[in-house]
């Protein structure tokens, strides 16, 4: 009766995980689908439910419109460069307040956590100055730099950290062992599952990033998969009728700036006319 029972659960446990698996798969197959077939097919009653054979053109179309393999290229460029970067720092940053003791870290410390709760937003302006003051605008740094010391990356690795005997480090200074060698092979072997999950965060974190890129990129060779292909501004304003219209010259992403360029010169916070 026992083993009737149990046979049944395994039944039902192997049923219900098969059941969410198809619901988590299913939009995954549905992308491969739809990839495959021209857009009037898709809209198809019934919707096609095997691959088709378009994949070629619609790749290629996708190519000629957002050039889609040099964004991809820069999306990965920007993300790799800003993981080893920002899990650098945020790496030496947890371990110092972690491991060392020095005057005014909790108050530090506390104000590094306050970063947590301010919006994204709020700083798009005086980081956005900052960029044209040091004529980084339309440049990957402009991308990677701003985001390098990430709040939460920092508490990560210090509340990881914080974990690790003071006791191995004593005993890593007895043997000899220097700061920087210390760091390197005591205090990060042990932390190897906390770096993986801070990687995959900050990966993520920058390639997921839209509104940043899309303020600084100037130049569609630097364009991300966020955004590959933005419309024009001018295309996006509301026109007005004139008495007596002139041409105007065609106008490119976004305003040119000088290295003085003003709160307001910010194309995220300018009002449209």
């Amino acid at each position: 009766m026992t083993a009737a029972r149990h046979r049944g659960r395994s039944i039902l446990l192997t049923s219900g995980l098969a059941i969410a698996l198809a619901a988590v798969l299913i939009p995954f197959y549905w992308l491969v689908v739809a990839a495959t077939h021209s857009s009037g097919e898709i809209f198809d009653s019934p919707p096609p439910l095997l691959p088709g054979g378009h994949l070629a053109e619609n790749l290629q179309t996708l190519q000629d419109t957002a050039q889609f393999g040099r964004v991809l290229l820069n999306s990965l460029l920007i993300a790799s460069i800003y993981t080893l970067c920002a899990g650098a720092v945020c790496t030496l940053a947890g371990y110092g307040f972690a491991k060392y003791r020095f005057r005014g870290r909790e108050p530090l410390f506390g104000l590094l956590m306050l970063g947590l709760v301010v919006p994204a937003q709020v700083t798009l302006v005086p980081l956005f100055q900052l960029m044209a003051e040091l004529r980084w605008l339309g440049t990957y740094q402009a991308v990677i730099m701003p985001n390098l010391a990430l709040p939460f990356g920092i508490f990560l690795m210090r509340q990881s950290m914080a974990a690790l005997p003071d006791e191995l480090l004593d005993s890593g200074r007895m043997d000899g062992c220097g700061e920087l060698r210390l760091f390197w092979k005591v205090v990060l072997p042990p932390m190897k599952p906390a770096l993986a999950a801070l990687a995959i965060f900050l990966f993520l974190y920058q390639w997921n990033d839209f509104v940043w890129p899309l303020i600084v990129l100037r130049d569609s060779a630097t364009f991300t998969v966020p955004w590959p292909s933005p419309p024009s501004r001018a295309s996006t304003r509301p026109t007005t009728e004139r008495s007596s219209p002139e041409p105007r010259p065609p106008r490119s992403r976004w305003p040119s700036y000088s290295s003085r360029s003003s709160a307001s010169s910010c194309p995220a916070c300018s009002p449209a006319p």
